[in-house]
């Protein structure tokens, strides 16, 4: 059944020297109030865990657009919602429920889906009334970080100090060097590349050494003839 809004006209007049109000009401006919309706739906029971938990749970409409309480047995209802779409959430500050999006047409005419962020275009009809779905407790604190041999293990130090190491001992193992073709490419490939003209290093030294000792003694023999 249709409503019809009423309306009311106030005027202000002098009369007697004092002010009265009169207000005057009308009907609009031409004004047709939206259907609302009763959305329906379940909590899982949290009793095992804890006795008030129908207490502490409110179903929140649109961030709390609308409001529901829970009975003890888990149902509730959420009266005059007018058309359109809202995300219903079960909210308790020791549990997370995984919300659902209800949609309302005009004729009151409810269908609840899955809510899907990230594609909103994927529609996932579940059955009404509501049965949300518990995730799992709701973890306010994150576990303190214990040391482990692990990470020291795994460190790009150690990394970088063990690798080179593995592969010189392994890499000689994969490579067959008795086998002749091996050697033959072995020698192939030192003989490609190229030579360069590197001075010994013992003799450098040996020729230092020998030139410093050669100064010395001819030194010595001046000092003699002298």
């Amino acid at each position: 059944m249709d409503e019809v809004e009423s309306r009311y006209l106030n005027i202000v007049i002098f009369k007697d020297g004092e002010l009265k109000l009169l207000q005057f009401s009308y009907e609009n006919e031409d004004y047709i109030s939206p259907i609302k309706t009763t959305v329906e739906g379940k909590v899982p029971s949290l009793k095992e865990y804890t006795d008030d938990w129908a207490l502490n749970t409110i179903i929140h409409v649109d961030g709390g657009q609308y409001i529901g309480f829970v009975r003890n047995d888990g149902s509730f209802a959420v009266h005059n919602v007018p058309p359109g779409s809202y995300v219903f959430q079960a909210v308790n500050p020791d549990f997370d429920f995984e919300p659902v999006r209800v949609d309302v047409n005009s004729k009151g005419k409810i269908r609840v889906r899955k809510v899907n962020y990230i594609q909103s275009s994927q529609v996932e009809v579940v059955p009404h009334p509501i049965k949300f779905r518990l995730r799992g407790p709701i973890n306010y604190f994150q576990k303190r970080e214990t040391w482990r041999i692990t990470d020291m293990l795994l460190s790009p130090m150690v990394l970088m100090m063990v690798l080179p190491l593995v592969v010189i001992g392994v890499l000689p193992k994969l490579i067959n060097t008795q086998d002749p073709e091996t050697q033959k490419e072995l020698q192939n490939q030192m003989s490609n590349m190229p030579k360069y003209d590197m001075p010994d290093l013992s003799e450098m030294f040996t020729s230092l050494l020998g030139g410093s000792t050669k100064s010395t003694v001819k030194s010595k023999g001046k000092r003699r003839k002298d």
